[in-house]
């Protein structure tokens, strides 16, 4: 089933090859290449948070061992966007690079977000897990303020049409509202179970 996963995953890459060798990208396949890029990174995060509230609602507790390979595609894709942007658009020249981090909000939020997202793959493995313990999970929250900044990061780069930010928004605030829910729901039976230890 992880071969499935991995194909699955794989998909919009071969997609993106398939466009660039046929030069079917249009006018300006730079910029195609970049929103390709960054919007399935940004899908690949969303994915991996749909993972959780789907193993509880469906009761499906082996969708948990895709979750890292998910995420680290997520990364991969991410990885992808910015060296298309740093790369194809500008050449690698980080002097350009800054200029843009200081002028333009969402090239500073997407990098922040990029930064962000270098912990958690090199942290990914089962090593690093066993190493960081308690704090592996903490690092791990990470996971839900990189879409935050992915979502932002889109919102601001689109100026007209706003349907497709608009709709990752969407998806990003029920997931994170079912994590909200669950865990004051935790912590409502929590200080009931206290208050009632307290009264025997």
């Amino acid at each position: 089933m992880k071969k499935l996963v991995f194909a699955l995953s794989s998909l919009p890459l071969i997609y993106l090859s398939y466009q660039l060798v046929f030069n079917l990208l249009g006018p300006n396949p730079v910029s195609e290449v970049i929103h390709f890029t960054g919007a399935w990174s940004l899908r690949f995060f969303l994915i991996t948070l749909c993972i959780t509230p789907l193993k509880n609602i469906l009761n499906l507790a082996q969708l948990v061992k895709y979750r890292r390979m998910l995420g680290l595609f997520a990364f991969f894709y991410l990885s992808l966007h910015f060296l298309s942007y740093s790369g194809l658009d500008l050449h690698f020249s980080w002097q350009d690079i800054s200029h843009d981090l200081i002028k333009h909000p969402f090239v500073y939020v997407g990098f922040i977000g990029l930064v962000l997202t270098l912990p958690l793959a090199l942290t990914s493995n089962q090593y690093a897990q066993k190493k960081l313990k308690k704090n592996w999970k903490k690092l791990h929250q990470l996971a839900y303020v990189i879409p935050v900044l992915g979502v932002v990061h889109f919102w601001w780069l689109v100026k007209r049409d706003l349907t497709e930010p608009i709709l990752y928004a969407t998806i990003l605030m029920i997931l994170l509202g079912y994590r909200l829910i669950k865990y004051l729901s935790l912590q409502f039976v929590k200080k009931s179970q206290w208050e009632k230890l307290q009264e025997s």
